[in-house]
């Protein structure tokens, strides 16, 4: 037996600590357990993360106090899984292991709730007051209940309950209470549906990969309104039937009360919701439902693919495309590739589902690392949503200057809501305006913390900057010149919302952007007033472009959809293609037909004619074209370096000196680009400098980077973050 437990503990060293283990606690550790162990004076929580017969500090080690809990937290795959994301993302052990298990089951104090019920056990006396016999004719007629309840059902104190106990005529007990986030809601339950000929093929290619010793990844590449989420119910329950459990991940959390609802309609308790809505409690509990084995399909977001099923089956990815899926702090993993390397740990089978694939999952099916399932009809042969681009320069010369809404698209509106037909208006940035400029001197609000100017919001009237959120009063005058006419330059949702006003007074319009979905059922509330008629028109950012299904949208407004284009990132074009199909994907999937309106500057551009055809292939063959030629990803993994601290000096000395004790380390074979200012060269008050490297092997970049790493000490001030795969340039 082993006598040895490797730990981590919870602040971040990067390594493991051999203690012994005491002959009282052998039995009960386990690789996962979480310990209490003395450190250097104090007694620290840990991961039990090996176990071993020696150690080479054998006659130093000091004993494992206590296990918290009677089985280990974390399953042997997870617990692999996280040495994985340690390994390839370049993070510290401790990071990996907090980040596969939810802070509201592995903090102090983290247990179920417990409730004091009430339950009759004789018959009632003839003495008896008022109110012994109110409590009395309560529990007869409704059975046992918890204490609070039965106080305010009787109309008493807790005083004539425990006066009933003491005579032996009513039992209190303690009892765990389930924290359930679907409480009160009830849920038609549905039957499959029967497939169309494309579905029914792609279903036969996943069940077929479940089935097989060795299943694949299958990337089922399927255009808006085909019927994907069918298809991964059909699949989910062949998982089931099967005996096995399931993980179903969605990229925003405005799309899980959707996703979930349907998937609770058809499979019922036996589902599970990890998101971070979800109150500390209800993780916990939802958490514990899985592992306890009471729920064998989870679903949430990214960091519901740590869910612990047993025997996963199936590992569903939807709209796996999405940036979301990428943890923007260490380790700064993408859910997606992780989901196929858990697949790979666990022997399950993987679906990546989108109609706009990544370009790295269309190359990996090229390479015939994925098989591919298609679907490229949509649901009851429904026709794809007319899309038609107005280009926004012409709309300028005819009115004289710049306009935010076409002709078009005021006129596509109108016709909609005279119809009892719904519209959906898309616009990548929240906020009233862009920046506030002197139109006198020229000069731009800017935040004094980040390289970025400040974006106004009207109705609390503030600037606010939108990357540290720091908020100023807006200036009477302009500071430079002194001028009273501030020009209010560009537009946000906000801005857009008071012209609907005015365009249609009595149309009822949401807003939805992350100003105001800050409760806990904002999305839930919003979507379920849209989807019963309650609301005509929907206005949003992104979180509204993708996943929802709204049979009554007939018309998809694009504002400014070039905005994307001008971030500087070799990715910007397929982030716009991908942006305007998956939106206008959002028109037409009822009886009626849709269309999309797509205002633009830039209407020539080789992403949005692309998307105007809806031609997913010839977008990617051109984009990875230019990819090859530069050596972009696909083509390469790309690790981005980025150093930090308030002092720009400090920050420029600390990356050139990192640059050069790696460029002695790397391998001829990677391309090294040396330290720059990030575009976003200020951030939250931070100088930050970048160094970029590409390879066909991330190991030759990321094993030379913890070399130097290890070896050169960072100033005081100054901080490093590493970014594996990195998706954005910023």
């Amino acid at each position: 037996m082993a006598r040895i437990a490797k730990v981590v503990v919870e602040i971040s060293l990067d390594r493991e600590f051999d203690y012994n283990i005491p002959a009282h606690l052998q039995p009960t550790i386990k690789v996962g357990s979480q310990v209490n162990v003395p450190f250097h004076g104090r007694n620290l929580r840990g991961f039990v993360v090996g176990l071993a017969s020696f150690s080479a500090y054998a006659d130093k080690l000091k004993e494992i106090d206590s296990v918290v809990g009677e089985k280990p937290l974390i399953p042997d795959e997870i617990m692999k899984l996280a040495y994985w994301i340690a390994d390839y993302y370049c993070a510290p052990i401790e990071q990996a292991v907090r980040t596969v298990l939810p802070s509201a089951v592995r903090r102090h104090g983290a247990r179920h709730k417990k409730q004091r019920f009430v339950a009759l056990t004789g018959k009632v006396p003839e003495k008896i007051t008022a109110l012994q016999d109110a409590v009395f004719r309560t529990l007869e007629q409704l059975g046992s209940m918890s204490v609070s309840e039965l106080c305010e059902r009787a109309g008493c104190t807790e005083s004539p309950i425990k006066t009933l106990e003491k005579k032996g005529l009513v039992t209190i007990s303690e009892e765990t209470v389930q924290r359930d986030p679907h409480a009160g809601m009830e849920l038609l339950r549905t039957q499959p549906f029967d497939l169309m000929v494309e579905q029914k093929v792609a279903l036969d290619k996943i069940c077929a990969s479940m089935d097989l010793k060795k299943p694949k990844t299958v990337l089922l590449h399927g255009v808006t309104g085909s019927g994907k989420t069918e298809v991964y119910l059909q699949a989910l329950q062949h998982a089931l039937d099967k005996g096995q459990g399931a993980i179903v991940l969605v990229p925003e959390i405005s799309l899980t009360p959707q996703t979930v609802d349907r998937f609770r309609s058809r499979f019922g308790d036996c589902v599970a919701v990890l998101h971070s809505n979800l109150s500390d409690g209800e993780r916990h509990d939802e958490w514990h439902r899985i592992r306890d084995g009471k729920a064998q399909i989870a679903i949430g977001a990214r960091s519901a693919l740590f869910a612990p099923v047993e025997n996963v089956g199936l590992i569903v990815v939807d709209e796996e495309h999405e940036p979301t899926y990428k943890q923007d702090e260490s380790p700064r993993y993408n859910a997606r590739d992780v989901a196929v390397m858990r697949g790979h740990l666990e022997t399950c089978c993987v679906v990546l589902g989108s109609a706009t694939p990544a370009l790295e999952s269309f190359a990996n099916v090229k390479s015939g690392r994925y098989e591919l399932a298609e679907m490229v009809q949509r649901v009851d042969d429904r026709s794809m949503p007319l899309m038609r681009v107005v280009d926004m320069r012409i709309e300028a010369e005819k009115e004289g200057r710049p306009t935010i809404f076409s002709a078009e698209l005021v006129q596509g509106i109108y016709d909609r809501l005279n119809v009892g037909e719904q519209v959906i208006l898309f616009l990548n940035r929240r906020g009233f305006s862009s920046s506030i400029q002197c139109e006198m001197c020229g000069y731009v609000a800017e935040c004094t913390e980040c390289s970025i100017s400040m974006t106004y919001h009207k109705r609390a009237n503030k600037m606010m900057c939108h990357i540290c959120g720091r908020e100023e009063k807006v200036p009477d005058k302009c500071p430079s010149c002194g001028d009273l006419n501030f020009k209010y330059a560009g537009m946000g949702t906000q801005k857009i919302e008071e012209i609907l006003e005015k365009l249609c007074p009595k149309a009822r319009v949401a807003r939805m952007d992350s100003d105001t979905m800050r409760k806990k059922d904002s999305y839930r509330t919003v979507l379920d007033k849209f989807k019963t008629g309650k609301l005509d028109i929907l206005l949003g950012t992104q979180m509204i472009a993708k996943g929802l299904d709204f049979p009554n949208v007939t018309l998809v407004g694009v504002l400014y959809a070039d905005m994307s284009l001008q971030v500087p990132d070799f990715r910007a074009g397929e982030r716009t293609f991908q942006l305007l199909t998956q939106v206008a994907g959002r028109a037409g999937r009822g009886e009626k037909a849709g269309e999309v309106i797509v205002q633009a500057y830039t209407p020539h551009h080789p992403a949005i004619q692309a998307a105007r055809n809806l031609d997913y292939e010839g977008f990617c063959s051109q984009d990875l074209e230019f990819r090859r030629e530069l050596g972009y990803p696909p083509f390469s993994h790309l690790v981005l370096l980025t150093f930090k601290g308030e002092s720009e000096v400090d920050v420029m000395t600390t990356a050139d000196k990192f640059f050069q004790s790696l460029e002695s380390v790397l391998p001829e074979s990677v391309n090294a680009v040396p330290p720059m200012p990030a575009p976003l060269a200020r951030a939250k008050g931070f100088w930050r400098y970048q160094i970029m490297l590409r390879c066909e092997h991330t190991v030759k970049m990321t094993k030379p980077i913890r070399h130097v790493q290890n070896r050169m000490r960072l100033p005081k001030g100054v901080s490093l973050s590493i970014d594996v795969d990195a998706l954005s340039l910023l």
